[in-house]
């Protein structure tokens, strides 16, 4: 019966137009980070990045690489839209995409983690039977159908995807409006929609549209008496996301993953593809069936695992960030920090106040201030430094969080040695300090 439900073929067109636009917006990401100067903010200025922790080996090219990494990216990207060479074309970018990803994490955006589960989504499937040049030039791969596992895999990933970044905004500074203040308080200075960001009611319609939106769009996109107006909905929320947050392609690949709910005449009668559609409803049961499973089994059960990680590690997420990447924890809160390091010769006993500026940019200085794991990568990159000269070094953490405007409470337990100290990557490092401690 699973075999039957998952192995049934059903027209393709939906993947075939969504590879052309995949292809697209992930051409304008790469090609987009060469004019914006998001490249040389990000990657290049700073003296160092601040990698995902045991990816210290990932560091920039020198000199103009990252420019040549990101335009060639953006080569593989057309390769992927005009469906050439797709599985090397897509392998291509998606080992160069899931590098950058984890090179550097002071601009860490969830999007970017989805874009890699995505790239890995696209190398699975026959996303170039159709409309491409592979498919003109081989017509062993042409084809006018996919096995029906393909539109179930992408709906269920954004239902995880959806349904976690609304039940991460039950909490209090979201439901009484601090966090929509905050963030629209940054955009008044916006032409013709600034002053109406700033208003009550529209922070009110931030947060409950917010919660809903992400909860039932799916379920609402999948039934057909709710599928149009929900799509309306979604263009609405994902233009005025792309507008006022400006947040790169993510809006617009959202839209495009609204082809998965569509029935095939519906895609038909719009893009006008071919002439003709799949209907015949074959099931064709692959030889490695069960392996597909067993890895659709494992795919789903990490899905759901991460983002809920952070319940099971002592402390609020919003203070420690123990589990707060890969958990689709979107645009939840603001943070600021006030760090000091300082260095000890343990031989000596000669303390000295690192001036942080020397080292950071302007964007890491902030990350350093108010994210754990980036305060503990900087306390070892300086002892690994000071060694270099032949000292032996104790490095000591005094930093302080607010969230959401709040307070500012101890983030750090100053006492300890951060560049001795280990990092756990599963529990509570006792390094940070919980707000009940002090």
């Amino acid at each position: 019966m699973i075999n039957k439900w998952l192995f049934k073929h059903i027209d393709n067109s939906a993947l075939i137009l969504f590879r052309i636009f995949f292809g697209i917006l992930i051409t304008l990401e790469a090609w987009g980070a060469l004019f914006t100067g998001w490249i040389d903010r990000t990657l290049m200025a700073p003296q160092q990045t601040f990698n995902f922790i045991g990816f210290d080996f990932l560091q920039p090219l020198p000199g103009n690489g990252m420019y040549y990494y990101y335009f060639i990216m953006g080569i593989f990207g057309v390769m992927v839209t005009l469906g050439y060479k797709y599985r090397w074309s897509l392998s291509a970018f998606t080992v160069m995409w899931t590098c950058v990803y984890l090179m550097q994490k002071s601009s860490y955006n969830n999007h970017y983690y989805l874009l890699v589960l995505i790239c890995l989504f696209m190398l699975l499937v026959p996303a170039n039977a159709n409309l491409s040049l592979d498919a003109r030039n081989n017509d062993k791969i042409r084809s006018i159908s996919t096995p029906r596992w393909v539109h179930l895999f992408i709906i269920l990933q954004l239902l995880i995807v959806y349904t976690y970044a609304s039940f991460a905004k039950f909490y209090p500074d979201w439901l009484d409006g601090t966090v929509a203040e905050i963030l629209m308080r940054s955009k008044k200075d916006y032409w013709l929609i600034g002053g109406l960001l700033q208003e009550k009611w529209t922070h009110i319609t931030i947060i409950y549209f917010g919660i809903l939106f992400d909860l039932l769009v799916v379920p609402l996109l999948l039934w057909k008496k709710t599928r149009t107006p929900m799509f309306i909905f979604a263009v609405f929320f994902h233009l005025f996301n792309s507008i006022v947050f400006q947040i790169g392609i993510f809006p617009y690949l959202s839209l495009a993953f609204c082809l998965f709910f569509f029935p095939t005449e519906v895609i038909h009668k719009r893009f006008k593809i071919r002439k003709e559609y799949y209907d015949k409803g074959e099931v064709l049961v692959p030889s490695n069936a069960g392996l597909m499973k067993a890895f659709f089994v494992t795919w789903f059960i990490i899905q759901i695992s991460l983002p809920s990680r952070h319940w099971f590690i002592r402390g609020d997420v919003l203070h420690t960030e123990e589990g707060h990447r890969l958990s689709w924890r979107m645009m939840l809160r603001s943070k600021s920090g006030i760090s000091t390091f300082q260095v000890v010769d343990k031989n000596t006993g000669d303390t000295t106040l690192v001036k942080k500026e020397e080292y950071l940019s302007k964007k890491q200085l902030r990350t350093v201030s108010a994210k754990p794991d980036a305060i503990w990568q900087f306390a070892q990159r300086l002892k690994k430094k000071y060694a270099a000269k032949g000292q032996d070094v104790s490095v000591f953490v005094d930093a302080k969080i607010s969230v959401n405007r709040g307070p500012y409470v101890q983030l750090t337990d100053s006492s300890v040695d951060l560049g001795s100290a280990k990092w756990d990557y599963f529990f509570h490092n006792e390094w940070i300090l919980l707000p009940e401690e002090h």
